[in-house]
């Protein structure tokens, strides 16, 4: 995982709105297209961005491709920034 990529995918509203709607069920890309008011190459791009920052996943299924979400690249950047901000029992000790 490339954090600055990661970074770089989640900026975009649109590949967060994606995200958003990849929690809850996996979707094709037409599926995914029909929700938003740009090109289906539009859409196809930001699922490419979204799959380079390892934050979805494809597989296929039949003719077509599903997207899920992976949330385990997620959640080693919540970590990341849980410690950078300084959220654990040995920080309150500090002056």
């Amino acid at each position: 995982m490339s954090l600055q990529n990661t970074l770089r995918a989640l900026a975009d509203p649109t590949r967060r709105k994606i995200l958003d709607m990849l929690k809850e069920k996996p979707m094709s890309a037409g599926e995914i297209s029909d929700s938003f008011p740009v090109s289906f190459a539009a859409v196809s791009r930001h699922l490419s961005v979204l799959k380079e920052a390892d934050l979805i996943r494809d597989s296929r299924r039949g003719k077509y491709i599903y997207y899920e979400i992976n949330t385990s690249v997620l959640e080693e950047i919540m970590l990341w920034i849980s410690e950078l901000k300084g959220d654990g029992a040995d920080d309150k000790e500090k002056p």
